[in-house]
């Protein structure tokens, strides 16, 4: 089968042709129909997060079953499905509460097996982890729920328990960033949404960002923030994954405030400084977000299925997967990296 891979890191990925995978008992095949381009992929590219090489990339997919296990009960070839990019072994604690997205016998595709940038791709322990897509939930669509907009929402809604009126701020306006603007005006909150990038706080403010800040063009951002929502948000995301984002979005939150830690800081940046005297001092939540299981899809697919969340509107490009390195290597530049784009194998 046709996929992109990359043999060491920081290298160029190729279109190779590569064996096609085999199906655990447990699990299925999947054949790919979209795919998304996340930055999480570009940091195991480049090493930030190693990953066994070689690897093919991808953890945010959609496609229908191919090719059905012998243990497997429920599904069969044909089925639309889409999954988490967190997949739970399905026997632990965690896994049997619902919780996979911290199983701690996780497996990750793109991560820590072969992902989604190929033609086919393997989803193990299918009863834990597949997630059956509505009718009304097109293949590009559910391409872009698997990372950053299953992250955003949960991040929000579990994690950040937005309210209708209650002010939420979004720094950084990539994928999970534009996801969470979205997502947190149709929970019915005001947004401030902060991105040095033009294109990004145009997009934001598009998406409905009653507020958009140019960290660059202010002196203290988090004191900007305060000041234009009277006093602090109620929930205040880092969607990008810097110290600095991180430390302004604790900053900017009003007494008993909720931040919420959903891009990636790592390496050095892993253990950068929270504010923990505004954490002591104004009773501050600081949370993190890593995905969402299974079990968490139902809820927001009907979202998407009426209509209240439009994901697609995220999307900017739509290219074939031969493209997938050079969008890969366009993430070298984040502020060139607006939407989403998504590979159609």
């Amino acid at each position: 089968m046709r996929a992109v891979r990359y043999t060491a890191y920081a290298e160029p990925p190729e279109v190779v042709d590569v064996p096609e995978p085999t199906c655990p008992p447990d699990g299925v095949v999947v054949r790919v129909e979209a795919t998304g381009v996340c930055r999480s992929d570009w940091h195991a590219w480049k090493g930030h997060d190693p990953v066994p090489l070689p690897m093919v990339p991808g953890h945010e997919l959609a496609g229908a079953v191919s090719e059905v296990g012998p243990e497997v009960v429920g599904w069969s070839v044909g089925d639309r499905v889409t999954v988490p990019f967190v997949v739970g072994c399905g026997r632990c604690g965690w896994c049997r509460d619902g919780e996979s997205q911290v199983c701690p016998d996780q497996q990750q595709p793109g991560f820590t097996y072969d992902g989604s940038w190929a033609e086919l791709v393997v989803v193990p322990r299918a009863a834990a982890n597949l997630v059956r897509l509505p009718d009304a939930v097109d293949a590009v669509t559910a391409a872009t729920l698997g990372c950053r907009y299953a992250t955003a929402f949960r991040a929000l809604h579990t994690h950040g328990r937005v309210r209708p009126d209650q002010w939420v701020a979004v720094h950084g306006c990539g994928g999970v960033g534009l996801s969470a603007v979205q997502i947190a005006r149709a929970l019915g909150a005001h947004v401030v949404a902060v991105d040095p990038g033009a294109d990004a706080r145009a997009l934001a403010a598009e998406l409905g960002a009653h507020v958009v800040v140019d960290p660059s063009t202010v002196r203290d951002p988090a004191a900007h923030v305060r000041d234009v929502t009277g006093g602090g948000v109620h929930v205040s995301l880092d969607a990008v994954g810097s110290p600095a984002a991180a430390s302004a979005s604790v900053a900017g939150l009003r007494p008993r405030g909720r931040h919420v830690q959903v891009g990636l800081l790592l390496g050095e940046a892993a253990r950068s400084a929270i504010p923990m005297d505004l954490v002591v001092a104004r009773e501050l939540e600081v949370l993190g977000s890593h995905g969402m299981p299974a079990a968490g899809y139902p809820a927001m697919l009907d979202l998407i299925a009426l209509g209240t969340l439009d994901p697609r509107r995220l999307v900017r490009r739509v290219v074939d997967l031969a493209e997938g390195p050079a969008e890969l290597a366009a993430l070298d530049d984040p502020s060139a990296a607006v939407g989403i784009t998504v590979l159609r194998p």
